[in-house]
């Protein structure tokens, strides 16, 4: 899920990670907005609101929109980053590190905001845009583009585009790849949504508030550790197989 990319990435690697980090994005998303009545996982709005404010002449308001907008990028610049840097080493999973600190700053805001909630709106918006800005990186560049989990508005887009080419055959004679990005996609809002609504529970309904993010965050450590055991089980296997043929051939 993690660590295939490239040429030996398929549609189920795709699905199961959209799956994962769709789901936390949703739960991010209601969370925030719920909290400090902003928008945490992306930055259209907030671009728009930067543009009234700056012409009105409102600049700290505008200043503060802007901090937003950089935070989301900052997230994403960081997130590439470590992922270049740590790339020549085979050995680590390099998009292990971007996830931790991710865990780590949804954790944060969640401790923060037991004290200091009234007080830190604006830094907990920063914190949860940088969050999301390095999930949205990291698992650009682990599905080649195919996957965003931050966002909707592209994701509608393309589904409405991709749905109607179904109606034009001779056109689009690729079929099984539409329905394949279809799928995706379908996955993707689903599993958004899904977050969201379990974000609002945790939030409201169990009056957990903020530390609703903590949830998100043992669902990232939880997939990352699934995928690491699986990948460790995968490779022995294969050493006990390359093992046992070695001892047939001896006999």
């Amino acid at each position: 899920m993690f660590r295939h990319q490239g040429k030996t990435r398929t549609l189920k690697h795709n699905l199961q990670i959209a799956s994962v980090l769709s789901l936390v994005a949703g739960i991010v998303n209601v969370s925030g907005f719920l909290a400090i009545k902003q928008l945490t996982t992306n930055v259209t709005g907030h671009f728009a609101l930067f543009i009234k404010d700056l012409t009105n002449f409102e600049s700290w308001k505008a200043a503060l929109y802007l901090a937003y907008i950089f935070s989301f990028l900052l997230g994403s610049f960081t997130s590439s980053l470590l992922i270049e840097t740590f790339k020549e080493k085979k050995s680590l999973n390099v998009f292990v590190i971007p996830t931790i600190i991710e865990c780590i700053v949804l954790i944060s805001v969640a401790i923060i905001s037991d004290f200091y909630l009234d007080q830190t709106i604006d830094l907990i918006a920063c914190m949860l845009l940088f969050a999301m800005g390095l999930q949205n990186s990291y698992v650009t560049k682990i599905s080649n583009a195919v996957v965003r989990t931050t966002h909707l508005t592209g994701l509608f887009t393309d589904l409405g585009i991709e749905l109607s080419q179904l109606f034009f055959s001779k056109n689009y004679p690729q079929r099984d790849a539409i329905k394949s990005t279809i799928k995706l996609r379908i996955y993707i809002i689903t599993f958004f949504f899904l977050g969201g609504i379990i974000g609002g529970y945790l939030y409201s309904g169990l009056e957990l508030k903020l530390n609703s993010l903590i949830v998100a965050a043992i669902i990232l450590i939880g997939s990352l550790s699934f995928d690491d055991v699986r990948y460790r089980i995968i490779i022995s296997k294969r050493k006990y197989d390359q093992r046992r043929k070695l001892v047939e051939k001896a006999w």
